[in-house]
């Protein structure tokens, strides 16, 4: 069970799962974390998908491949795109991603990320999936590929393989942390943006399906921060907001 010390709030807010571009996915990330410091929304949850190819870059990311802003796939550019978090380039493309946005989380940066994390070592427990802490060392930032290292805040496979690399913002005492679940990477579009090759997850994480994933996880999440989710769609207001962040005018 998780710690009563991780936060006091007792009901959070579930939003299904949204598939969109990259930008509508970060600005909806970035406007829910000013929307809880503003103490206008609980502590929120949610899943949700890409609805093309994207790399998104870490917020302090200055050095990239120069091809990065040229890449197409399959007749179609893939986008670019700023995360506020900080990390490295992820290569969106046959993930699932989770946003976490609370606040009330107490301790160092890394122990916060596994304060986080454990919903999702335990939800994977229980679809038979073990996951641990990756290892790698400081030279890792000077790799601009976030799933060509493993860190103490990524979860890896007992294989090896880093299926969740994850990234934070602390911003007014509250925090987003999002990350990519990497479910069916495609390895040539991989090596075309990356230039290495990387393998294919386990074969039962393949087979599984976002709803399966998802469901896990937001078991997992109600038992480690012993909360109960109110499901609530963005709503029209919402939205209108959201999109006025992207386009002011």
């Amino acid at each position: 069970m998780g710690d009563r010390s991780i936060n006091p709030a007792k009901i959070w807010r579930l939003i299904p799962p949204i598939e969109a571009s990259g930008e509508i996915q970060m600005s909806i990330d970035l406007w829910l974390l000013d929307q809880h410091i503003l103490g206008h929304i609980p502590p929120t949850l949610r899943f949700y998908t890409w609805s093309e190819p994207t790399i998104s870059l870490g917020y302090h990311q200055r050095h990239y491949p120069e091809h990065w802003r040229s890449l197409v796939w399959q007749d179609s550019p893939v986008d670019l795109v700023k995360r506020p978090t900080g990390g490295r380039g992820v290569l969106h493309q046959g993930d699932l991603t989770y946003a976490l946005i609370g606040s009330g989380f107490v301790g160092k940066r890394v122990e916060v990320y596994q304060q986080i994390c454990q919903f999702l070592i335990d939800g994977w427990r229980s679809i038979e999936i073990e996951l641990g802490y990756g290892t790698a060392g400081t030279g890792y930032i000077h790799n601009p590929n976030c799933f060509g290292t493993a860190t103490s805040a990524d979860l890896v496979c007992a294989n090896g393989y880093k299926l969740i690399g994850s990234a934070q913002l602390i911003k007014s005492g509250a925090i987003l942390q999002h990350g990519s679940m990497r479910l069916n990477p495609n390895l040539e579009l991989f090596k075309q943006v990356f230039n290495e090759t990387t393998t294919l997850p386990p074969s039962e994480i393949s087979q599984l399906t976002d709803r399966t994933i998802i469901d896990a996880l937001i078991n997992s999440a109600r038992k480690h921060f012993q909360i109960k989710f109110e499901v609530e769609p963005l709503s029209d207001r919402e939205w209108l907001k959201i999109k006025t962040q992207i386009n002011p005018s």
